[in-house]
């Protein structure tokens, strides 16, 4: 009998997970259909094109197409990884990566709490609006921007080094430079977006806490430190294991348009990589294979991100 009833008990458990569903469903089916245009774009433009990542294990011919292309199994990544090109390519991504998490990450957490403390809204609201304006434009015109600004010739930031008797920097052209440009550039246009996100979870704190807080005589950086950053924990780590999982982008259509032939040693990431190979070479099947092992490190990153924030912080994003 008690056997019966353990066969019994996972059957009765999923009926009733249904009648919720379906009880959840014609209680809000007004949430459920608006919810549908989003799940069509998704399996549209992100799931049906998964199908193409089978041509990293092809010789693809754009004229034979998927079906008529020769197998080539793991030949591709065999090559991927024995390219001398690789190694460099890989040890860019990493160091670029890496310098935007430790100088970058942490820039919109501190504008959101200083932000958060300003009491004059005739100044907060203008600076707010100021750090978050660069987001919107295109790295097209950031790259156009600070090309002019940084310029060897007639630059106006080596205009001015040149007045207080200094030598021209040649900030697009000096592998030593190069990649703090991009740190530097990527800060000034992104920080402002973090700075909203994090701004938004300040706004669900509750100001009783505060108000608590003072009253024991809590000073402006205690209450930081035992209210304000406890209650960005979720965001912050939403924020970090999402970066995590994007540590092999490594900013690249801020590279592509940024840099050139002479800082390739510094500057050449996998994003730029599979550009050149793949649309400079015409060799898709080889693109294709290093795209799927960048998606697939990231994969694994946001899933032993999480498991790890879970493990040691009780907190993830599921």
């Amino acid at each position: 009998m008690d056997r019966l009833e353990l066969d019994n008990a996972p059957r009765s458990s999923s009926r009733s997970y249904r009648r919720k569903l379906w009880s959840d469903i014609r209680k809000d089916w007004d949430l459920y259909i608006a919810l549908l245009p989003g799940i069509a774009f998704l399996l549209l433009f992100k799931y049906t094109p998964m199908y193409g990542v089978v041509i990293a294990f092809q010789d693809f011919n754009i004229f034979s197409g998927i079906e008529e292309s020769p197998w080539a199994g793991f030949a591709h990544f065999e090559r991927l990884f024995q390219s001398p090109k690789f190694a460099q390519v890989f040890w860019n991504t990493i160091v670029i990566s890496v310098l935007k998490i430790v100088l970058l990450f942490p820039l919109p957490i501190v504008l959101a709490i200083l932000l958060n403390e300003l009491t004059k809204m005739w100044f907060k609201r203008p600076v707010q609006t100021i750090i978050y304006m660069p987001h919107f434009l295109s790295w097209v015109i950031v790259s156009g921007l600070f090309m002019d600004l940084l310029s060897i010739n007639g630059g106006l930031v080596n205009r001015m080094i040149e007045w207080l008797g200094g030598e021209p920097i040649k900030f697009f052209l000096d592998n030593s430079v190069f990649r703090w440009l991009l740190v530097g550039t990527a800060g000034w246009k992104e920080a402002g977006w973090g700075t909203i996100v994090y701004l938004a979870a300040l706004s669900s704190i509750d100001p009783q806490l505060y108000e608590a807080a003072k009253i024991d005589g809590a000073n402006k950086f205690k209450q930081i430190l035992h209210i304000t950053l406890p209650g960005l924990v979720p965001v912050i780590l939403l924020m970090f294991i999402l970066r995590l999982g994007n540590i092999l982008e490594a900013g690249t259509e801020q590279i592509l348009v940024m840099y050139n032939p002479v800082v390739y040693n510094v500057s050449d990431v996998i994003g730029t990589y599979v550009y050149r190979t793949g649309l400079g070479e015409q060799n898709y099947s080889f693109s294709a294979a290093v795209g799927l092992f960048e998606s697939i490190v990231g994969f694994v990153l946001i899933i032993g991100g999480n498991y790890l924030s879970r493990r040691f912080l009780n907190r993830g994003i599921w």
